[in-house]
């Protein structure tokens, strides 16, 4: 089956396809430059090390970070895992407690639920009906015992911005860390970790045009220095936070898509933004539709709205010939149930099961929004 058969894909939340830049910087590191970047006593080796190092300072400097505080993983749930556990392990002798909200990706809940298991104490803060949780909830949750704060830059589902600047002040003037799960924000829209404020940051290369199978982790190393013990151990790669054998293609792929992405995003976004309220104001024209979470917060490229009456699977499987879109996270599209990140802005379980998430990006053009648009419309027609 050739790609021209394909539907049009608005599923760029999911994953992104990698850009043609990205795949030719990272071709030579499978062949000719395929040394491992721990081997030091040879050109390989050093080769190696180079494009990684060089990929590195990429990726920092997209975030307004030293090299030095990126660690690579090998996505962004190892990330997630890494910084929470890691952060849990460290500062026992602080406290036992951390804050998180309740429409965080499944990687933060899940590993959150893992720290109760171990002894540890979560809170959970609620959102509102726009999708962006209060900080003065969380400041009203910090105890002498909380050592980490954790609250997703922009959401998966919903595509909405947090606050994440306010919960960072709150964070430094308690003493506590702060870490974002910022996969969704990542390359798409500004992220600075000192203007932020953030002190723990995961993202994802095949979230960005970049391959799968490599993401990093953003570990401050002053004001404050944030210390973290290891998920494995073995060869003391990534200053002993991540023993491994490097990725060096995917770290080269991911470092060239940080590059583009600094270039770019700017634009990008404002053509994005311009596509995606053309598609969004002509689906809310439509009788029944309701956007979920909040307009004003919202990331460029995506949006989750709601057809009253229909259910989004059945519609789903409807588009599926023409258009590749899904009803929220890919990470829980296996489970039939409505989405726990709707349910947490208060939305019924009907209306959530009749939401679907359209997420827009680099290869998506004006003619395929407007077959798009003339897609979901002989859909909804059919299935009323």
């Amino acid at each position: 089956m050739s790609l021209m058969n394909y539907p049009i894909y608005l599923d760029y939340n999911a994953t992104t396809p990698c850009d043609p830049r990205v795949v030719e910087a990272m071709l030579p590191f499978f062949t000719n430059d395929f040394g491992n970047a721990a081997s030091k006593s040879h050109t390989y080796g050093w080769v190696a090390e180079e494009a990684v190092d060089m990929a590195r300072e990429n990726i920092a400097a997209l975030i307004g970070a030293e090299k030095g505080e990126i660690i690579f993983t090998s996505g962004a749930t190892e990330a997630v895992n890494l910084a929470i556990r890691g952060v849990y392990e460290t500062y026992q002798s602080k406290g036992k407690h951390i804050i998180t909200c309740s429409v965080e990706h499944k990687a933060v809940l899940d590993t959150c639920h893992y720290i109760e298991s171990i002894g540890g104490e979560v809170t959970i803060i609620p959102v509102g009906d726009d999708g962006r949780v209060d900080p003065a909830a969380i400041e009203s949750a910090i105890r002498n015992d909380t050592i980490l704060i954790s609250i997703m830059y922009a959401n998966n589902e919903t595509a909405v911005i947090m606050p994440v600047r306010e919960i960072a002040a709150i964070a430094k003037k308690h003493g506590v860390i702060f870490f974002s799960d910022s996969t969704q924000a990542f390359g798409k829209i500004p992220v600075n970790v000192l203007d932020d404020g953030i002190d723990l940051l995961s993202c994802s290369a095949h979230k960005m045009y970049g391959p799968k199978g490599v993401g990093a982790l953003y570990v401050r190393r002053r004001d404050p220095r944030v210390r973290l013990k290891p998920l494995q151990y073995g060869g003391g790669h990534e200053k002993g936070m991540r023993s491994g054998t490097l990725n060096v293609p995917g770290i080269v792929g991911f470092g060239k898509a940080a590059t583009i992405a600094s270039n770019e995003m700017k634009e990008e976004a404002t053509r994005l933004k311009k596509l995606r309220d053309q598609f969004l104001d002509t689906l809310l024209s439509l009788e029944g539709t309701a956007l979920n979470g909040s307009r004003e917060y919202l990331l460029p490229h995506a949006f989750n709205i709601s057809f009253s009456g229909i259910d989004s699977q059945v519609m789903i499987r409807h588009l599926n010939k023409n258009l590749a879109v899904s009803s929220g996270s890919a990470c829980t599209s296996a489970t039939l149930e409505p989405s726990y990140v709707l349910r947490a802005l208060g939305i019924g379980d009907e209306r959530a099961s009749s939401s679907i998430r359209f997420s827009l990006g680099r290869m998506t053009t004006e003619d395929e929004i407007a077959k798009a648009l003339n897609y979901v419309k002989d859909v909804v027609k059919l299935m009323r």
